[in-house]
């Protein structure tokens, strides 16, 4: 009874297969250090190279024990067989499912899927039922390998996945990049030409060299394209960090930001920010002075998030304005406004508009709300409440739309408080809105404050409230309180 024999063939092998099981080793520990990787890709080859270690290691494990003595050996043997068949079918399905996963036909995903998965299944079966009737394969009294008359079907599952992935590489070869399709190829055509070599050597397994060696070809070819590809999106993602920078700085060069904004004119004062949920975002202010005894106000808020909203933004920005220093009153230049928006909205973008016309002199106003927030006014001595009436529509949802248009007065002392929905809706943790009465209790801590120290206020309580929670809207802020008119000696 013969049982492991020290012959340079059974070295060779024991040396080969050593070797791959390190490298598998030394390949799983690359990928999974592969930051620049994608998680599927990581967990595939994980996967993958664990079960190429089971295949050879249950191969060697096999050949150390061929031929040994005893029972135990004999049960042994055939389960550590049984291993390495169930090992080599896997093998063979995670490759398909890989072409697959590449060739992404648009029709037959899930027939190519289920022949795989049934193929996979069929072997299985096939080899377990070996186990019991030496179909495929068994051990005699001496423990010594020996195929069956079945020993075909062992192979059968790999041939007709061998065959889908052929089919897949030819029909779908534009989807695989110039490095990967050689390497797909390779881990096909090795065994095969391993398994004509060793009809010329039977001692030496060629098919474990060539298996690991074109198993390695193939990880290490789709792991530098996909660091290729990291690399490609990094430039882009840097390219556009700095176009969302300049944007940025381009978006906020547009509003008012110099404070005190009008230090020679005693008779109000005015103080405004904005918080972007993004990069650039789609709310803004205004405020200039008409001529020298009218102050314009406005406060808007466009549909949608990002890019194309600040650029939607800055188009309603410079035309509402320029209306609004051609003397039209609030309700006119957002007709007009509308009107224009809507000559070339193929976004179909639209923008929620307080505008507003402040005599200086008088404290007299006029304001025109397009879908806008209710403002809050604070009157002397007292606290801030919201002032509510009807709005008009969006500017730039429909042509020809009518806005209505209301006066208000502000006398020597109060102030005016508008705001985007970003303040009212800013959401914590539990999902829960800040809404309006929180922004009034906001408001009304020191209803005494300068308006810079107000919107101060108002951001405190919607940071407590929030808590740390993502902003999903932009938070913009306008405060302006009325001091009266200019006292004789005083610049007007």
């Amino acid at each position: 009874m013969a049982g492991f024999t020290v012959s340079p063939g059974n070295m060779i092998n024991i040396i080969m297969i050593a070797a791959g099981i390190g490298i598998c080793g030394m390949i799983i520990l690359l990928v999974s250090s592969g930051t620049q990787l994608r998680k599927q890709v990581t967990r595939y080859f994980q996967l993958f190279f664990s079960i190429v270690i089971l295949y050879i290691g249950s191969h060697l494990v096999r050949q150390l024990l061929e031929g040994q003595p005893g029972p135990v050996v004999h049960y042994a043997l055939y389960g550590v067989t049984l291993l390495e068949f169930l090992a080599s079918g896997a093998m063979a399905f995670l490759f398909s499912g890989l072409t697959l996963f590449i060739a992404a036909p648009e029709k037959g995903r899930s027939r190519y899927t289920w022949l795989f998965i049934g193929t996979l299944v069929m072997h299985a079966v096939l080899m377990i039922v070996s186990q019991f009737i030496s179909l495929c394969y068994y051990f005699d009294a001496d423990n010594l390998y020996h195929r069956a008359p079945g020993y075909l079907l062992s192979n059968l599952a790999h041939v007709i996945m061998l065959i889908g992935d052929v089919f897949l590489l030819i029909r779908y070869r534009g989807k695989f990049s110039d490095r990967i399709r050689p390497a797909f190829w390779a881990y096909i055509v090795a065994p095969l030409a391993a398994i004509l070599l060793q009809a010329f050597t039977h001692d030496v397994q060629f098919i474990i060299l060539a298996t690991v060696a074109a198993a390695v070809y193939m990880s290490l070819s789709i792991m530098r394209d996909q660091m290729e590809k990291y690399e490609k999106q990094q430039e882009v993602t840097n390219r556009l960090s700095m176009e969302l920078n300049m944007a940025t700085a381009i978006q906020a060069s547009q509003l008012p930001r110099l404070f005190p904004a009008f230090p020679n004119r005693p008779e109000f004062e005015v103080y405004a920010s904005m918080k972007p949920a993004k990069e650039v975002g789609g709310d803004f202010y205004d405020f200039f002075l008409i001529d020298n005894d009218h102050i314009g106000l406005v406060m808007a808020d466009v549909s949608g998030k990002g890019v194309p909203a600040a650029l939607f933004m800055m188009v309603a920005r410079v035309l509402i304005k320029a209306h609004l220093q051609n003397g039209e009153n609030p309700a006119e230049a957002l007709e007009n406004v509308n009107n224009q928006l809507c000559e070339s909205n193929e976004a179909q973008l639209f923008v929620t508009v307080w505008a507003a016309v402040l005599e200086i002199s008088t404290g007299k106003g006029v304001a025109a709300n397009a879908g806008h927030e209710h403002p809050a006014i604070r009157r002397a001595g007292g606290e801030y409440a919201l002032q509510i009436y009807r709005h008009s529509p969006a500017v730039a949802t429909m042509d020809g739309i009518p806005v209505r248009e209301h006066s208000f007065q502000l006398n020597p002392g109060d102030t005016l408080f508008v705001y985007t929905d970003g303040v009212a809706e800013a959401t914590n943790a539990n999902n829960e809105l800040f809404g309006s009465d929180r922004m009034l209790d906001a408001l009304n801590t020191d209803p005494d404050a300068q308006p810079e120290e107000v919107l101060a206020n108002v951001m405190r309580g919607i940071d407590t409230f929030v808590a740390g929670a993502e902003q999903f809207d932009d938070i913009t802020m306008l405060c302006l309180k009325y001091d009266g008119p200019a006292k004789s000696g005083e610049d007007a």
